[in-house]
């Protein structure tokens, strides 16, 4: 699960926070933070280490991919499980939200990351321009590789761990100005009749 929450992570980045030191990588990384404040209610069909599919309004999303879906409306998050049939129910501490939100993730990327331009390249058969970002201190992701539309919106992204796993993504489609309803966010029983729901809170 971790690895689609760092591929959230990026897609939500708000970048002005980056440290340093490519001017046409800022200007990049700036341009495609614009343009997703600008994009209201967002979805996003990806593939690459799993097909998946996920809607983001503010701080609230809903993520399906590899088996799980996720809902998330601001407080409270419901987890389907599907080989299991099981919904799991929390409200996560701050600190927790920091790990599982998408939208909590961004303050994550504000702090300590390089930038550097790597040129324009073709992926999935799209044109973008590609930045590499390495962050000052040690953490978990060694390297990220993001490749950038003439839209400001994300083509690729290739996150490269300490021990130099890759996992990539294709951004299929990026739809922004959704019409989602709040109830997009909530898990809704009715739906999974045969789910057991197992409240954490």
């Amino acid at each position: 699960m971790k690895q689609y929450i760092l591929f959230i992570g990026l897609i939500l980045m708000q970048l002005n926070g980056f440290a340093q030191h490519d001017t046409k990588a800022r200007t990049i990384l700036d341009r495609m933070a614009d343009a997703y404040q600008r994009a209201g209610a967002v979805s996003i069909r990806f593939s690459g280490i799993q097909d998946g599919t996920l809607d983001v309004k503010g701080n609230k999303f809903h993520l399906k991919s590899g088996g799980i879906e996720t809902w998330f409306d601001g407080k409270t998050q419901w987890s389907y499980v599907k080989q299991n049939e099981e919904v799991n129910v929390s409200s996560p501490t701050p600190e927790e939200v920091q790990s599982i939100n998408p939208y909590a993730m961004v303050t994550m990327y504000k702090k300590g990351f390089k930038y550097k331009y790597l040129g324009t390249k073709k992926r999935n058969g799209k044109q973008g321009q590609e930045v590499l970002l390495t962050p000052e201190t040690g953490q978990d992701i060694k390297s990220i590789v993001l490749n950038v539309g003439p839209d400001s919106s994300p083509n690729y992204i290739c996150i490269t761990l300490q021990n130099n796993e890759k996992q990539e993504f294709f951004v299929e489609k990026y739809l922004t100005h959704q019409n989602l309803s709040d109830e997009t966010f909530r898990f809704n029983k009715s739906n999974y009749p045969d789910a057991e729901v197992i409240d954490l809170r």
